[in-house]
């Protein structure tokens, strides 16, 4: 039921892990197979806060009937994912992705006020109802997914918060 696995591929929870060979850490095969290792958590953090900026965006084009196909949602989503970037970086996103804070909350952020002001940088409307539209979506998709991941039983076990 015990598997060696090396260090970095084991879960976080102390309860499954045991002191193994040097490099390697003995685990319950079942702890193992239900968790995934930490690169691909953080891997998987940052690309769902892509495809949520990206689907924010999509949505709101579409509710306005804008067209421009493929280069009008570049130029409409350009400045988000820009933001969302700064906002990974400035709360450090890739140490604890499925934090709420600092994680969840400065990617929020920087996905909405970096966005505006590059918009506007851009030529790009910034009316104040787009920014409080803008900050509830943005805010309901990026922490939303977080909490649903950490206090969802099922979805908590996969991702192996505690």
């Amino acid at each position: 039921e015990f598997l060696a696995v090396p260090d970095a591929a084991a879960g976080p929870d102390p309860r499954d892990r045991q002191a193994g060979p040097p490099g390697l850490v003995v685990m319950r095969q079942s702890a193992q197979s239900a968790s995934y290792p930490v690169p691909m958590r953080r891997s998987l953090g940052i690309a769902a806060d892509i495809v949520l900026v990206l689907a924010f965006v999509i949505i709101g084009r579409a509710s306005h009937h804008a067209s421009g196909g493929l280069p009008g949602l570049v130029s409409t989503a350009w400045p988000f994912l820009a933001g969302l970037a700064a906002g990974e970086v400035a709360g450090r996103g890739w140490r604890r992705p499925l934090a709420l804070w600092p994680a969840g909350v400065s990617a929020w952020l920087g996905t909405v006020v970096v966005g505006m002001v590059l918009r506007v940088v851009a030529g790009q409307g910034t009316d104040v109802a787009f920014i409080g539209v803008a900050l509830a979506f943005v805010g309901l998709f990026l922490l939303g997914w977080r909490i649903a991941v950490t206090r969802i039983g099922p979805l908590r076990r996969l991702a192996r918060v505690g």
